[in-house]
């Protein structure tokens, strides 16, 4: 059913009592959105939400409102789409978009059937030999027999894909009578991504199926087509830049850096899970070894820290990578305003989790005596999503603001987003421009000061200092906890809009002072004097800000 500009259908609002234009001196004021709704002052629309525009003026806010909402679509459709918004006038724009790109719903529907079909052609139900290390993960785990694991993903295969066809024919309704299908759709393929860790799956093929599927059902769902959700007004409205600020923080080349660091994580963790699921025998390690003729990685992923989760903790993380990788690419180039809900979701992903990854690293050596080159670098590729990812957040944060100055509902804002007054779009050439100035733009609101820098190498240092001195017991775990600290606090403050966070050193530098005569454990005079010495450059080396080579409206004050 198409919109109606009544105020019936398409708004769940009551009827809009029709607004007779104004005729006194003066300027006219009218909804870009909705031409009879005018007024002679400025205002919002009752309809939508959106600001009035000058009447002369409303001409040419028309053809951008029209041409932001298509960057979605591809050049061809997008001619479709425009002449379809002329012949059905603008209430329906949302539906010519929605018209224009029913495709990924249709693939997402024959993905279905495959689902369907998967457990057959794969073999899921096939007799199966279990070797060595599927029965070792057995009997670890204390799991239930093969046949019925494999019997429970043969069940929530084709169920999986009943409903990914189910949501797919209703996302793909030519009217969009059911925008929530989308996300229904975008659920089942978190489930994929989920269910060969839940039951357990002897089957490498079962986890592969299920990744792939479920990552492309969720591009399907929510990513390449028209995103579900958004208001009117934040699709129409302005701006892409946020006011005062000097770059766009939800530029594309701005997410490629997590997006990035993400996939390098993803890989890392599949790999592992691998391994938890019995799927391969061995896990590569060249620098530490571990216990029972195990090396470092495969000892720390089979360790009662590990076995404390009911699932394969490995896998967990692959399935948060994974959605990190989703997230980046959700929505447009101003999805600071449109889609604040996606932003706040992203950065809980990244930041809580970053630190909790973080402290597995930290109770590596403290709790089961080794390390773990594979989970060091997945940690420091999540640690380093995290500057990136900062001034999206910020920017975010002062949207919502911002709305709730002007009195406009907080939570629709939050999960509809909106449109700011002032502001300005965004010009940079993006991936036209140049490769250096590419990589120039993918680093904006990132810098790297020698200072920290600096302080990232002592707090790697502080991590052997079990190797350098010979130092143990608490004094040994203290500096290995506080190096990390360091390092963690000191790659947050890359981020502009988060330089203040490289003030957390300070009390680590204190503490590093303090500990050799506060603390028990093994530990020379050598060591005492070396931990005094790189305390006290801490808390030095904390002191400069730095170079700050962007602004960031309201919050350069908190750019210390």
């Amino acid at each position: 059913m198409t919109n109606d500009h009544s105020g019936r259908a398409g708004h769940g609002a009551a009827p809009q009592a029709a607004v007779k234009p104004t005729t006194t001196a003066g300027k006219t004021y009218a909804c870009p959105m909705h031409p009879e709704i005018r007024r002679s002052e400025p205002g919002s629309c009752p309809i939508c939400g959106m600001t009035l525009v000058e009447e002369l003026a409303q001409k040419a806010a028309i053809p951008a409102a029209q041409s932001h909402t298509m960057t979605a679509m591809t050049s061809g459709m997008k001619d479709d789409a425009m002449a379809g918004t002329a012949a059905g006038g603008m209430g329906d724009m949302m539906g010519d978009a929605h018209r224009a790109m029913l495709w990924p719903h249709y693939v997402a529907m024959m993905l279905g059937f495959w689902m369907i079909t998967a457990p057959f052609t794969l073999g899921y139900l096939s007799n199966f030999v279990p070797d060595v290390n599927q029965l070792r993960v057995m009997a670890e785990r204390g799991l239930t027999p093969f046949a019925h694991r494999n019997m429970e993903m043969t069940i929530s295969d084709v169920v999986s894909g009943v409903l990914i066809v189910t949501f797919g024919y209703l996302s793909a309704n030519a009217q969009r009578r059911y925008p929530w299908a989308q996300w229904a759709n975008a659920v089942v393929g978190g489930w994929l991504l989920l269910s060969p860790l839940v039951f357990w799956t002897p089957l490498p093929a079962a986890y592969a199926n299920g990744t792939l599927v479920g990552s492309v059902v969720i591009a399907l769902a929510v990513l390449i087509p028209m995103m579900p959700g958004m208001s009117m007004e934040g699709m129409m409205g302005k701006p892409e830049i946020p006011p005062e600020w000097g770059y766009n923080p939800a530029s594309w080349l701005q997410r490629v850096p997590i997006a990035a660091f993400a996939l390098l994580g993803f890989l890392i963790a599949r790999y592992m899970t691998a391994y938890q699921l019995g799927h391969i025998d061995s896990q590569w390690d060249p620098f530490f070894a571990g216990e029972n003729g195990l090396n470092g990685t495969e000892t720390i992923i089979t360790s009662s820290v590990s076995k404390a989760w009911p699932v394969a903790d490995a896998g967990l993380g692959a399935l948060v990578y994974a959605l990190e990788i989703v997230m980046t690419f959700m929505g447009g180039k101003d999805r600071w305003r449109t889609m604040p809900w996606m932003v706040l979701a992203l950065a809980l992903l990244i930041v809580p989790l970053g630190v909790v990854s973080i402290y597995f690293v930290i109770i590596q050596p403290i709790v089961i005596g080794t390390w773990c080159t594979l989970c060091l670098v997945a940690a420091l590729a999540m640690a380093l999503m995290i500057p990136f990812s900062m001034d999206e957040f910020v920017a975010m944060g002062q949207f919502l603001t911002y709305s709730h100055r002007k009195g406009k509902p907080f939570w629709r804002t939050f999960w509809t987003g909106g449109a700011m007054e002032g502001g300005s779009d965004d010009h940079a050439r993006g991936v036209l421009a140049a490769k250096s100035q590419m990589f120039a733009q993918s680093a904006r609101g990132v810098t790297f000061p020698p200072a920290l820098m600096a302080s990232i190498a002592i707090g790697i240092w502080l991590t052997f200092t079990r190797l350098a001195f010979g130092s143990g017991g608490t004094m040994a775990n203290s500096d290995h906890m506080v190096g990390l600290l360091v390092v963690t606090f000191s790659i947050i403050a890359f981020a502009e809009v988060t330089r203040a966070v490289r003030f957390l050193n300070v009390p680590a530098g204190v503490w590093l002072i303090a500990a050799p005569w506060l603390l028990d454990g093994t530990i020379s005079t050598l060591a005492q004097g070396a931990s005094v010495v790189a305390g006290l450059l801490l808390v030095a080396l904390a002191i400069p800000r730095g170079s700050i080579r962007n602004s960031y409206g309201g919050w350069n004050v908190y750019v210390v």
